[in-house]
């Protein structure tokens, strides 16, 4: 798939490449930068979020408006374009929501039609009130308060209609539309829960090995299904209680082959041994000669007090086929029990999040706060050396008029190389990310914010930017011995109920990534459409493609139907849609070589200038020709 950018909001093209890496890390679909091919995503910031059904096979439009720079929508309308419509417009819809007609905004009904499986397919998947493709209980509603669709199975009124992210089936329908075989750019992951370790090999010049250990009750227990079962679930140990100072044991993976130069190990560890035990991680790399032998040490975590379970991230930038190591390293012969254990791996070819904040017993937390009250994490220094921070408020900010969210902010800190770096920091991408735990990255349905630094973001009556140097605007906190500024993010980050049901607080740990991330470069993307690289068959007017699950007028002959609003932006092949009079109008564009016309400017005609150039072309011909009949006739 091709994409094209004409958005000018830098937050929106920052979440649109985001977007694009979750389709890459959980299926085989993949994007491209525009270059004259004759199908292609057009994504510009028209008004709402909106999104045709199916390839064209010409350019056309998918619009990010206002507020529709989130992961979870954008993945929505992209999936529009490969072919899936809305969840409720399945042939069996009715058996499992109720439609509640005359609460339904006036004009909005068409998008609560449903569709014949003559039209469209559910590739053979139950219906799914989880999928990203499902309205909302409120969705066009004339009342605030009363739903336009409900589950027949109550429990799922708070599900239908998540923006987290895809669900199983969506991924599961996604992957059998394109044939996936597997993710484009996940390499490895495993939780250990079966025999063969995922093709892990154990070292041959090492002291000991790593076991395979099941979770036994208040002795020791894995993190894939901590707080799910008893007895259950499988980690790999090292112990390093008894045996001799230095005793050493290597785990290795299988040989994995990259696409990219730069890898993120993602992995949980617990060290409940000595304080003086280690854990190393290396890249065994193919030495030039198709052995993968040699050694490059990546990073070494030194045991403490905590015994816990960690998360951490690893970059590993292999550049050839490759395994990962991990080394466990016994550091002391006077403890009686305990060791490394290691769990729930992932290596996937994207970046590592830069700060990683652990909240611990966040359900006591949330029993024990009130709206308004803050926690407040460490300070992270981005790798141009900026710092900044997160404030988590577990009720939402004292101004929320809203109950059951836990609301989420960010600022800067100061920092040693402010005074090098330029002020107030512009075009640089806050990304905040609640983690699921869960031990599929493919199944993992985080919630991701970002916000993006501007000029225009000023603090009054001061007149100042709200990204100004900290120690210039912003408060001391002693506990930093830094300046933090003013919070500045979203009262509904997450609902508590959406906390509680997946895996964001696997052993009662809430995990936050946060990045600050420079999206300078991506100021200038727009590239000039080719019209020439566009081929015009005999049909003109292109379909939408009948493969999948949205969209009122699908399978509708256009001539014969009234233009809807522009909720769905019916104008073919680069047509404006807007309102007038209550009615939708399309605005029809041309290049050097067409113009489009039509209702829905679904025809295409040559171009005025063009059509002059033939016709002169034409004449001069036929003048020519008799200039040189007229000359043969004299010989």
């Amino acid at each position: 798939m091709y994409a094209l950018f004409f958005i000018s909001d830098l937050n929106a093209k920052g979440a649109i490449l985001k977007a694009f890496e979750m389709f890459r890390l959980k299926s085989c679909v993949d994007f491209k930068p525009y270059a004259g091919e004759h199908t292609f995503l057009h994504f510009q910031k028209f008004g709402g979020c909106w999104s045709y059904v199916g390839d064209f096979g010409v350019g056309q439009n998918l619009s990010i408006g206002s507020g529709c720079d989130h992961k979870a929508i954008i993945e929505h309308e992209i999936l529009h374009a490969l072919g899936f419509y809305h969840e409720q417009s399945r042939t069996d819809r009715d058996d499992y929501v109720e439609i509640w007609w005359d609460e339904i905004t006036e004009g909005m009904g068409h998008n609560f039609n449903t569709y014949d499986d003559t039209y469209i397919t559910d590739l053979n998947t139950p219906y799914d009130y989880e999928s990203v493709m499902h309205y909302g209980p409120f969705s066009f509603n004339k009342n605030a308060s009363v739903p336009t669709i409900t589950a027949k199975i109550p429990a799922f009124n708070n599900i239908i209609g998540q923006r987290l992210d895809f669900s199983l089936i969506d991924l599961e329908r996604l992957n059998r539309m394109y044939h996936c075989a597997a993710p484009l750019i996940l390499l490895d992951q495993c939780s250990f829960e079966f025999i063969n370790i995922c093709g892990m090999v154990q070292g041959t010049t090492d002291d000991a090995d790593w076991v395979h250990e099941l979770s036994v009750p208040g002795v020791s227990g894995d993190h894939t299904l901590a707080g799910r079962c008893r007895e259950a679930g499988y980690f790999m140990s090292f112990d390093t209680h008894g045996g001799s100072v230095g005793k050493t044991a290597v785990l290795e993976s299988r040989i994995l082959y990259p696409k990219r130069t730069e890898q993120c190990l993602q992995f949980f560890y617990k060290m409940d041994g000595s304080p003086k035990d280690k854990l190393t991680i290396w890249v065994r790399l193919d030495d030039g000669t198709g052995n993968v032998r040699r050694m490059r040490k990546i990073n070494t975590i030194n045991a403490d007090n905590d015994h816990n379970w960690k998360l951490t991230h690893v970059t590993l930038n292999a550049d050839r086929k490759f395994r990962y190591v991990f080394q466990g390293i016994q550091g002391d012969n006077t403890t009686n029990s305990g060791g490394i254990v290691l769990d729930d791996i992932t290596l996937s070819e994207l970046p590592c999040p830069n700060g990683v904040w652990t909240i611990r017993n966040f359900s006591q937390i949330l029993a024990s706060t009130v709206k308004g009250e803050r926690i407040v994490s460490p300070c992270f220094y981005s790798p141009e050396g900026y710092g900044y921070g997160v404030g988590l408020y577990p009720h939402g900010q004292s101004g929320s008029t809203y109950t059951g969210y836990t609301g989420i902010s960010f600022h800067l800190c100061s920092g040693e190389d402010d005074a090098v770096l330029d002020w107030p920091v512009l075009n640089h991408q806050f990304i905040i990310t609640v983690f699921d735990q869960d031990p599929d990255i493919r199944l993992r349905m985080s919630s991701s914010r970002s916000y993006t630094t501007s000029t225009d973001q000023i603090i009054a009556p001061q007149n100042i930017s709200r990204w100004e140097r900290p120690s210039k605007i912003g408060t001391f906190d002693p506990s930093c011995n830094c300046y933090r500024t003013t919070d500045f993010g979203w009262y509904t980050f997450i609902t508590h109920s959406n906390l509680q049901r997946r895996s964001f607080l696997k052993n009662d740990d809430l995990i936050l990534f946060v990045d600050f991330v420079d999206l300078t470069h991506l100021i200038k993307t727009e590239v000039p459409i080719k019209p020439a690289v566009q081929v015009y068959e005999e049909e003109e007017v292109h379909d939408r493609k009948k493969r999948s699950l949205e969209s009122p007028a699908d399978s509708i002959d256009y001539n014969a139907q009234p233009m809807a609003m522009c909720d769905d932006n019916p104008c073919l092949n680069g047509g404006v849609c807007v309102n007038e009079n209550g009615r939708a109008s399309c605005r029809c564009a041309s290049s050097q070589a067409f113009m489009y016309t039509g209702q829905f400017c679904e025809t295409a005609q040559l171009h005025g200038n063009v059509l002059g150039m033939m016709i002169g072309g034409v004449a001069g011909i036929i003048a020519m020709t008799i200039v040189i009949l007229s000359v043969m006739g004299r010989k």
